[in-house]
């Protein structure tokens, strides 16, 4: 389960600590820099900011904050960002290798927001470093839960999650008494479509899928969001995070993003944390944990709100909760294939070579083909599932493209 120290309520983190932020040019990461920037020059010494594409914001972050490197992700890169430092006195490096060696410089507390797979190898870098890991990266627990607790437990690093349904897990979670949880409810907005008909969900566009009505995210994390593989993804997660059976954890559809998650008790008590749709109350939280302050963020007007309304998620609509839900009780490296499955058919639907629903129809086949699933023994079972289940999910979109008679970007307009 989540790692976390019984501290006092009332003590506040030692200002000036050392941090890193993994991530730092994605919704996530600029986030974490307000919440840095809010807490003043004094509370933090930033150590490393990485990114990908954006060099001009990753150089202008940096400098901000006198980063001591700035690392992109993409070698091919590397002169503009060098170029975009010059004079700074800030190192510049690149590449994957170069990110995960960020990740390992010295730092008391770490954001890990990198999106997807890639983020696996420098979130253990920064986990292993034995202090505070600030975690924003669904994959990592997704497709290496058992291996990445056992690390964490291990390197003795205090594991604060991030993701606004897992933190709300987290504040309302009484730990001492664990053995007196029945079940966690986690949120969701539903997204876009929560209220399309089927039909018309099967004809949307990666545009129409973007556009989320509550949250402000990156693409695909807002298409993951519209297909509820976000919160299959999150299902997951949780299980590991909070050591859930599959049957305890539920999702339950909440348009209005109010309450981001409940845990329900043995007695019948329902504890719920709420908050304005803004990821900087749980970024803030984690990085003042275990004291609390003062945040940048809207205060809850619950009489202005008047009612705030819940729902059964529809399984026809949003086949991607079944799919997380079998991937959970398949245990081992089922997580794995999904996440890689999930992320190959995302990459079609952006290209237009899926259709919406064909994602799901996708994944559900790769996670037939491969079953069943062996255990994750080391992170090299788990690269080599990775590539496996994205071949698998390729070999049938190519199928379905040619299918279609139609090329890549002309397949599903």
């Amino acid at each position: 389960m989540v790692n976390a120290p019984a501290s006092s309520p009332c003590a506040a983190p030692p200002p000036g600590r050392r941090v890193s932020v993994l991530g730092a040019t994605g919704s996530i990461g600029r986030s974490t820099l307000d919440i840095l920037r809010h807490a003043g020059p004094e509370a933090a010494q930033v150590v490393a900011l990485t990114g990908r594409d954006n060099i001009a914001g990753l150089a202008e972050a940096a400098r901000e904050f006198r980063a001591e490197v700035a690392v992109t992700a993409d070698p091919s890169r590397y002169e503009d960002l060098k170029a975009a430092l010059a004079g700074s006195g800030i190192e510049a490096a690149a590449g994957e290798r170069a990110v995960i060696e960020a990740a390992a410089r010295p730092a008391d507390w770490t954001m890990a927001a990198i999106v997807g797979s890639a983020g696996l190898a420098p979130t253990l870098a920064a986990l292993r470093q034995g202090r505070t890991l600030a975690l924003a990266n669904k994959e990592c627990l997704v497709s290496a839960g058992e291996l990445f607790m056992e690390e964490a437990a291990r390197a003795g690093a205090e594991l604060l999650p991030v993701d606004s349904e897992h933190n709300a897990i987290f504040q309302v979670l009484d730990r001492p008494n664990r053995a007196a949880v029945e079940k966690i409810l986690l949120t969701a907005s539903g997204g876009p479509f929560r209220d399309w008909p089927a039909e018309r969900i099967a004809l949307a566009t990666p545009e129409e899928a973007v556009a989320h009505p509550n949250w402000d995210m990156g693409a695909k994390i807002s298409i993951d969001s519209a297909s509820m593989f976000n919160k299959g993804l999150e299902m997951i997660e949780a299980m590991h995070l909070f050591a859930l059976r599959p049957d305890q954890v539920e999702v339950l559809v909440h348009p209005q993003s109010i309450v981001h998650s409940m845990v329900a008790y043995v007695d019948g008590a329902v504890l719920a944390q709420m908050g304005a749709p803004d990821m900087r109350h749980a970024i803030g939280h984690a990085f003042h944990h275990p004291a609390r302050a003062p945040l940048p963020v809207e205060r809850l007007d619950l009489a202005a709100i008047g009612a705030l309304e819940f729902r059964a998620p529809d399984p026809v609509r949003f086949p991607a909760l079944r799919l997380a839900r079998e991937a959970m009780e398949a245990g081992g490296l089922a997580g794995c294939a999904l996440n890689a499955a999930k992320e190959a058919a995302l990459e079609a639907f952006m290209d237009r070579r899926l259709p919406f629903m064909g994602m799901a129809q996708v994944v559900e086949e790769v996670l037939a083909a491969l079953s069943p699933f062996g255990p994750a023994r080391a992170l090299d079972d788990v690269f080599a599932m990775d590539i496996h289940a994205r071949a698998a999910a390729g070999a049938r979109i190519a199928a379905r493209v040619r299918a279609s008679g139609l090329g890549k970007g002309a397949a599903f307009a």
